[in-house]
């Protein structure tokens, strides 16, 4: 995966690309793509979603 605070819209090959926590997508060049970041057990945690409607169907499980 590359870096998540990267401009992931751009020329991202769907295999370097994220997957969205709740339907699975491979997020490639989307401009749609959300990501939350946390703290968890003093590391940084991170979550990425397709769009707004992805992001609002998670339940941080």
């Amino acid at each position: 995966m590359v870096d998540p605070t990267s401009d992931h819209h751009e020329d991202i090959d769907e295999a370097d690309a994220p997957n969205c926590e709740v339907c699975g997508d491979a997020i490639a060049n989307e401009a749609t793509h959300r990501v939350i970041t946390w703290i968890e057990d003093e590391s940084v945690q991170t979550a990425h979603f397709c769009d707004d409607e992805c992001r609002q169907q998670w339940d941080g499980a």
